[in-house]
């Protein structure tokens, strides 16, 4: 006699739930595989054109820029998380949120502001001019800050917060226990550093420089300012200058394969790298007191990246600002804040209720196939926007012209661009690259309630809808507040998508302020920079607070 199949959880697994979580899903990839099918069934194929003439030039630049961004944001995150985590200095208690407010100075926006200060017409060369005489700059030499040495300092100053957040929050994770031990051995704090605290820290470092590298891949306002021939620009300028999609194309699908690579090694990096803590008591971490000559060099290595990372890029645009004020061009800005802000609202909302049924659907129904969706649906984070791009435009421009066609064969007339060169072509490549925050934030907090909650809600007669309704979404507002916010901010600053699929005619802060610096005219954009800096260090200070109180039994304090 047969044993009976055990039931699914949840009843028959396709229902609206499923089906819905399923849809999205595969939304969410289509831009990702009609880049994949254009690029193999080109219109017109100059791929060969591309591989004897520039290829090999965004392989090798792309390359070397990733290797010096994430060599540069590892020495740094790493080092000034043990630091702030592990050792007592002057000023440490500052650093522990200070060192998060780069990442609220967008790559492009930093680019401008050194570009503006280091160029030969700029304050500082000009200065040393008059210091030691030189009449020219043949006399001199100074470092080319629009170069590829200059991208991948302005890109480490700006995205070493990634490394540093996880590898501290690594830190603060970690067991007193071990730093005992490593003490009465007579190990000091960098001899201890070395030997216990990065080997158990290795998997969130890991996750941290392949979200740097990520970005790294992303930019576009950097490379392009700084004419840095990277695969973002020279998508950007077969489409657009070449006018050939299919040659887009074919460059964002190399692209994807750096992404899957980075993704691959991420994953391959922390295999089995599990590490568990064999007390449940946790005290306040060991404090090593840094004095003297030793606690005045941790408080400048902690100062200089957020001194040059954003304090001294914002006093500029605040001086910018005041300079060249003007009423009219403000108007004009606050016109351009005010489609930043459409936009990023509508994505962020959208990416959040689609998150919520994602999450719960999940939570519900579990299984494998619901499973796979989720991460699936999530892996347009990892795509850069350039790639993104080209795949909506792609989606959208079939969807067009079939409709025009059916339009025209049934009815006698054309119905145009309905979607192409619209808020939602910019909207749907918003969502489709920031699903995954949105997702991640929400699951965590649904992960956080007890699934008693369920069973006693069942058992009043709700259903799985009223249930979420008036039981799941109270207990998670604050996720969901926060997923919204994390998905507008990172609107706000997005700019290759936006450059590429914004309306005519239509200007977000972000497509401004590229616009305007591009034109060597920073300070008529300085206003908006620091719009969209504002908008970033919100969620940076929040986020600040949330890792402090991350490491189990933290009662505020030391």
């Amino acid at each position: 006699m047969n044993a009976p199949r055990p039931r699914r959880r949840g009843g028959h697994w396709l229902d609206g739930w499923t089906v819905a979580t399923i849809v999205i899903a595969a939304l969410a990839t289509v831009p990702i595989f009609a880049v994949i099918y254009l690029a193999l069934t080109p219109s017109e194929n100059i791929w060969p054109h591309l591989v004897s003439t520039v290829l090999s030039g965004y392989i090798s630049t792309t390359l070397i820029l990733m290797a010096g961004v994430g060599l540069g944001t590892l020495l740094i995150g790493v080092g000034t998380a043990w630091l702030v985590t592990m050792c007592r200095f002057p000023g440490r208690r500052l650093f522990e949120w200070g060192m998060l407010l780069p990442m609220a100075m967008p790559a492009y926006i930093i680019a401008y502001v050194y570009t503006d200060i280091l160029e030969y017409a700029g304050p500082v060369q000009a200065a040393l001019r008059e210091l030691f005489g030189w009449s020219g700059k043949q006399e001199y030499w100074f470092p080319e800050i629009r170069s590829l040495g200059g991208a991948i300092a302005m890109m480490t100053l700006v995205l070493y917060p990634y490394v540093y957040l996880l590898a501290r929050a690594s830190f603060l994770e970690q067991s007193v226990g071990v730093f005992e031990a490593s003490r009465s051995l007579g190990r000091g704090p960098w001899r201890s550093f070395f030997s216990v605290a990065l080997p158990l820290a290795r998997p969130g470092i890991v996750i941290g420089l392949s979200l740097v590298l990520m970005e790294t891949l992303n930019d576009f306002g950097t490379v392009d300012f700084f004419a840095v021939n990277t695969f973002s620009l020279g998508i950007f300028d077969v489409w657009m200058n070449m006018n050939n999609v299919s040659g887009a194309a074919q460059l964002a699908t190399v692209m994807l394969l750096f992404v899957a690579f980075l993704v691959f090694s991420e994953r391959y990096a922390r295999r089995r790298q599990r590490f568990h803590n064999t007390s449940s008591k946790f005290q306040a971490l060991p404090g090593f007191q840094l004095v003297g000559g030793r606690g005045l060099a941790a408080t400048i290595a902690c100062l200089a990246p957020v001194l040059l990372g954003f304090v001294l890029p914002t006093l500029v645009l605040l001086r910018y600002a005041h300079q060249h004020f003007d009423p009219e061009l403000s108007r004009e800005i606050l016109g351009h804040a005010l489609n930043s802000v459409k936009l990023s609202v509508l994505a962020g909302t959208i990416a959040v209720l689609v998150a919520i049924i994602m999450a719960y659907s999940a939570r519900i129904k579990g299984g494998k196939v619901l499973m796979v969706a989720n991460r699936v649906a999530a892996m347009g984070y990892a795509v850069p926007g350039a790639v993104l791009a080209v795949g909506v435009m792609i989606v959208l421009g079939n969807l067009d012209n079939g409709i025009d066609g059916i339009a025209r064969e049934n009815f006698g007339f054309s119905t145009g661009l309905i979607f192409s060169g619209t808020i939602a072509a910019v909207t749907f490549g918003y969502l489709v690259r920031f699903l995954a925050l949105s997702l991640g934030t929400v699951e965590a907090s649904l992960g956080k309630v007890t699934p008693s909650m369920d069973g006693a809600s069942r058992s009043l007669g709700r259903g799985a809808f009223a249930t979420m309704q008036f039981v799941h979404l109270p207990l998670i507002k604050g996720g969901v507040l926060t997923a919204v916010m994390l998905v507008f901010v990172d609107c706000m600053k997005e700019l290759p998508m936006t450059v590429i699929l914004q309306p005519f005619n239509f200007q977000t802060l972000a497509t401004f302020v590229h616009q305007y610096a591009s034109d060597e005219q920073l300070g008529d954009a300085a206003l908006a920079a620091l719009s969209i800096v504002g908008v970033g260090v919100v969620p940076v200070i929040l986020l600040s607070l949330t890792i402090a109180k991350s490491r189990p039994g933290h009662k505020g304090g030391e």
